[in-house]
């Protein structure tokens, strides 16, 4: 498969974070799949990676590419731009020039009969080649053009074509027949990657990935929740939450639960209600339009102190917005957003491998404290797909509920107790009856309009949230320094790997990772940020959502700064280094 030259070569080296590799074709090529396996086969080869998905607005067909970013080291986020891009067919690929920048010395490669490559690549490639891949796949009757692309790229990177070999296979679900072409695909592509010398390529760690998992935040969410102790779930499809419900059905039946599809969003969250008042930790998975229309069954959930969680896999909006692309936009919703004084619990895990601990850890909190709990994830976590350690089983975030027992004297389900949280009784239980409904209530229940019963209940379910003990739980606090920066979610990896930049220049910053957002723990944000001149806040959204809530919620010292943009651009290193120095260097020059 000779490759036709179409500038001066140079050599594309790949920084000490790794090589960064994105897939792309129009939709029906296989890209995702080729950046699956490649993925996998990295994992083999002892090697960390993600792979993160995008795709145009359509249900069917469209661009589409597999965004992949191989490293010695465990990585979180995109790098700040690519060594490769392997284009299949140009087909609108113009639409992702923002999403795919390409790093100096960067070699583009694409079909011969494709015609020319969009002229925003090109311009940044420092090696641009094309080749027959079409014409390849059809000299192999029964090969597939996204096995040669797979070929291409896992050696350019340096993985051993035994990795990529037994990826393919290891997934293979055709006959034995189907697979020796593909196979034969696969080491043509191998082959041609001779053509392109990559001088940085990666060394394989042959044993080095042994315990690891390849996980997308999506299944590790739903495998936290599993093991928080979940039985039930209700829900209703939708992008980007989807692959949550479809990863937990299957699952949930070895340990004895059930999925049902709701018909919509309004009864799979009036359902999860119904199941806990039952007894059964209960979940369901949506994104923004679902959550704004749970916002009534959740608000039943705070008002009856039923413990439900909802996950809210967060994409671009408003309204039906981006559905396939991420941002932090629901979190002024998920921490504001229900009508009358209803305290929530809201959760936002770190990173792919954190949606199942904070997951977890959803579900225990909202069993312990009789709530509803909403765990922020988004599609970037939640569509990505990494090679991460594997995280600790932690027996202590089982879900716990407070129970009464049976003829319980006086029991009094809505008791103002000193913690605020009260035994619930399980239907069925003899002597221990009571009615739960959205109606405000008296201790025992029963529906009441006086203002001395509002206030009691409204007192109680604040103080059983705010008394609570979330332990380290509620923020990952790395380094010192007098400027802290303050994020959450998914900003969380790329603002860390630009903090860990900047202290290898010799800039020491506090790094806060909010994993609790609510209820806002004023005190420990007073002690952690002792001896802090400034606070620095970076989100993925258009209206700097989590700094106004800070700026509301706490006393921050100094003058606090706001990095924001919305999705679905991802928020790259270079850039939050650059910015977090800017501001460090300001405030040295004000105080100097």
């Amino acid at each position: 498969m000779a490759a036709a030259i179409q500038s001066p070569s140079a050599p594309s080296a790949a920084s000490a974070s790794g090589l960064s590799i994105a897939l792309a074709g129009s939709g029906g090529s296989g890209v995702m799949t080729a950046g699956t396996l490649l993925l996998q086969a990295a994992a083999d080869a002892g090697l960390y990676g993600l792979m993160v998905r995008t795709s145009g607005p359509q249900i069917r067909g469209g661009e589409a590419a597999a965004l992949i970013r191989l490293s010695s080291t465990p990585t979180q986020s995109l790098d700040d731009g690519f060594h490769m891009l392997l284009a299949l067919d140009w087909q609108n690929m113009f639409r992702f020039a923002d999403e795919i920048p390409l790093k100096p010395g960067a070699v583009l490669i694409g079909d011969t009969d494709e015609g020319e490559a969009p002229e925003v690549f090109k311009a940044q490639a420092a090696r641009v080649a094309t080749l027959p891949l079409k014409k390849t796949a059809k000299s192999i009757p029964g090969s597939w053009i996204n096995m040669l692309a797979l070929g291409l790229a896992g050696a350019w990177a340096g993985l051993p074509a035994a990795a990529l070999e037994g990826a393919l296979k290891a997934s293979w679900k055709r006959g034995a027949d189907a697979l020796q072409p593909n196979l034969a695909a696969l080491h043509r592509g191998i082959e041609a990657a001779a053509d392109f010398p990559n001088p940085a390529a990666l060394a394989a760690r042959p044993g080095a990935g042994a315990g690891r998992w390849l996980i997308s935040g999506n299944e590790a969410a739903g495998f936290g929740a599993i093991r928080g102790g979940v039985r039930f779930v209700a829900a209703y499809p939708i992008t980007p939450a989807t692959e949550l419900l479809e990863w937990m059905a299957p699952a949930l039946t070895k340990v004895g639960g059930s999925l049902l599809q709701a018909e919509d969003e309004l009864a799979s969250v009036n359902m999860i209600v119904g199941s806990s008042f039952g007894g059964v930790p209960s979940l369901t998975a949506t994104a923004g339009p679902g959550l704004a229309l749970m916002t009534e069954g959740i608000g039943l959930a705070v008002t009856a102190e039923v413990p439900i969680v909802v996950v809210d896999v967060m994409r671009g909006g408003p309204s039906t917005g981006i559905p396939a692309k991420s941002e932090q936009s629901d979190l002024s919703y998920a921490v504001n957003g229900l009508h009358g004084d209803a305290p929530r619990i809201v959760v936002a895990p770190s990173s792919i491998g954190d949606c199942l601990g904070a997951t977890q850890w959803a579900v225990q909190l909202a069993e312990g404290l009789q709530t509803a709990a909403i765990v922020l994830s988004d599609q970037f976590m939640g569509q990505s797909r990494a090679i991460i350690d594997a995280p600790p089983r932690d027996e202590a975030t089982i879900a716990r509920r407070l129970v009464a027992e049976a003829n319980t004297p006086d029991f009094k389900r809505y008791r103002d107790t000193a913690s605020g949280v009260s035994p619930m009784a399980i239907p069925g239980t003899p002597g221990i009856t009571y009615t739960a409904d959205g109606l405000e209530h008296t201790e025992v229940g029963v529906p009441s309009s006086q203002a001395k019963d509002h206030r009691v209940q409204l007192d109680k379910r604040e103080r059983k949230l705010m008394q609570h003990d979330y332990g380290p739980r509620w923020a990952d606090v790395e380094g010192e320094g007098e400027v802290a920066v303050v994020t959450f979610g998914s900003a969380s990896g790329p603002v860390r790997e630009a903090v860990q930049r900047l202290a290898a220049q010799g800039l020491s910053v506090k790094l806060i990772v909010m994993r609790l957002l609510a209820p806002i723990q004023p005190h420990l944000f007073d002690q952690t940020l002792l001896g802090v001149r400034q606070v620095l806040v970076v989100e993925q959204n258009h209206g700097a959502q989590l700094y106004r809530y800070l700026r509301a919620m706490l006393d921050l010292p100094g003058e606090a700064k706001s990095f924001h943009k919305p999705g679905p651009l991802p928020l790259r290193p270079d850039e939050l280094a650059s910015w977090i120095a800017a501001q460090a260097g300001a405030l040295e020059e004000a105080t100097a």
